[in-house]
């Protein structure tokens, strides 16, 4: 991101002249680590098909906002926030923060929607009073289940499009050093934060290789990312295995039972998977509750 360079570089000789400090504080620079471990995670190869490498970003990133938390709670922060409260990046922050919030809850409803939907199934699964028959009705509403749950997802991926022209830095060059490292770090991480939103909502696309989605995702998105993400290794992360298995359980006419087993732990490794998420996803949210409110509580006092 160019945006860090700010955070050493920028306006040196302007805080300088103000006599104000001609470094950054050191949560900006714990926070500058914390983006580089990121850094890091992203240049796995299989960033987007892998759930441990994304629990693993999941992970930086609570890291990283708990780092922002204590650096919006800096005197120098709120100082700052005070003074500027009537300028456009105050707003652009609470906006901000509120797309983030409303992002991340769409991202665990569709993790809560396919949970539930395979735990229903595991059920049926494991009782198989009625047999092939019944069980095979189950997965045909999972299956309409997933359509449901990946519409939300394009909205969402369609909405994040919006919020990445939205991400743009607008603070005047004649703010002092320590402001213009503090805006500029906010606003890298709320553009991380969003890429990696973007990054669990395609993993949990699963696999439509037979269909016509994934054109719809990548003009959406207008990524290279995107495309090369669905294009390569489609089948690998557990949501698609799932879908694969749900897909050749639900239409093949052959006996179904040597089927069923291999179904059954497909969707255990789903279910340990969305646990991981789920569980990273609401400490991220608790999270950006918690900042949210401290901006608020800075302008409203």
């Amino acid at each position: 991101m160019e945006f860090s360079s700010l955070n050493t570089k920028s306006h040196h000789n302007h805080a300088r002249s103000n006599s104000l400090p001609s470094k950054p504080h050191p949560i900006i620079l714990q926070c500058n680590e914390h983006l580089a471990r990121l850094g890091g995670a992203n240049s796995n190869s299989d960033s987007t098909s892998s759930s441990l490498v994304l629990s693993h970003k999941l992970n930086i990133l609570q890291d990283l906002h708990i780092c922002i938390e204590k650096l919006v709670q800096l005197p120098l922060t709120q100082e700052a926030f005070v003074k500027q409260s009537q300028e456009k990046w105050v707003d652009e922050f609470l906006e901000g923060s509120l797309r983030l919030l409303d992002t991340c809850t769409a991202t665990k409803d569709a993790l809560l929607h396919t949970k539930e939907c395979a735990r229903e199934l595991q059920s049926i699964i494991r009782r198989r009073r009625g047999g092939e028959a019944e069980v095979t009705i189950e997965v045909k509403k999972f299956l309409t289940s997933r359509k449901v749950v990946r519409k939300a997802i394009f909205k969402a991926l369609e909405n994040l499009k919006g919020n990445a022209n939205k991400c743009s830095l607008c603070i005047n060059s004649n703010k002092d050093y320590q402001t213009v490292a503090t805006v500029s770090l906010l606003k890298e991480v709320e553009m991380i934060t969003f890429s990696l939103f973007e990054s669990l909502l395609i993993f949990m696309c699963g696999t439509q290789s037979k269909r016509s989605s994934w054109s719809l995702v990548s003009k959406l998105m207008n990524s290279k990312k995107v495309s090369n993400s669905l294009s390569q290794g489609e089948d690998e992360n557990e949501f698609a295995k799932v879908d694969t298995a749900l897909e050749f359980f639900a239409f093949n006419m052959r006996s179904k039972s040597s089927d069923i087993e291999n179904l059954q732990n497909k969707l255990v490794n789903l279910g340990s998977c969305i646990q991981d998420l789920e569980e990273g996803l609401e400490s991220l949210f608790r999270r950006l509750i918690k900042i949210r409110v401290a901006l608020l509580n800075i302008l409203n006092h």
